[in-house]
């Protein structure tokens, strides 16, 4: 498991991340790309711990999310199943998790205090932090996506399904957005990739 890891996270990085999944009952599977999430932690029938983390992720976001649903498992071995998945329990894990990872020798100089900020109080979602997804995207391979943030009041977009969108206002954190067939009014992750019409 740890051989197919070390091409997706950073080198510097590996022994620890050797010895956070030293468990026997948890396996790391990489995925394709999933649009809704990045990764996933559950707990299998046969007891044992899977998670799940999506192959395009750029380094430092698959390093992240990997911490991120060890420390779902490490929640749940500790707590058991009844508390909110990034309640109070699960953020002080992922943060304890997370600390020794938050340097020089694993992530750019420019991500440190973007990280710094952004794990005083994770999100279920480190998209969510705009400043810190803008900055990892960076990382990523050139596409044609654009964030919705980026985008034009008034502008049109599609998503990946091929639905198309009118970019409205923005209301405390999400952007109103029209879907053109329907009428309807959605609201949008300012982060979230589209492609511009």
């Amino acid at each position: 498991m740890l051989a197919e890891l070390k091409e997706y996270i950073p080198e510097s990085a590996i022994l620890r991340i050797s010895e956070l999944l030293e468990h026997d009952n948890i396996t790391v599977k990489i995925k394709k790309e999933r649009k809704t999430r990045h990764g996933d932690y559950r707990k299998l029938p046969n007891g044992k711990h899977q998670i799940t983390i999506n192959s395009n992720l750029n380094q430092y976001r698959f390093l992240i999310t990997l911490i991120h649903e060890i420390a779902h498992f490490e929640t749940y071995h500790k707590y058991g199943r009844f508390i909110k998945p990034h309640g109070k329990e699960w953020k002080r894990t992922f943060q304890y998790l997370m600390l020794p990872f938050i340097n020089p020798n694993i992530f750019p100089s420019e991500l440190l205090p973007l990280l710094a900020k952004h794990f005083k109080n994770p999100k279920a979602s480190s998209d969510t932090d705009t400043h810190l997804a803008l900055a990892l995207k960076q990382f990523d391979e050139p596409n044609n996506k654009t964030l919705v943030f980026e985008i034009p009041l008034g502008q049109t977009f599609k998503l990946y399904n091929g639905r198309v969108f009118k970019k409205g206002k923005k209301r405390i954190k999400r952007y109103e957005c029209l879907e053109i067939s329907s009428g309807k009014l959605y609201l949008f992750n300012p982060n979230a990739e589209v492609e511009v019409i």
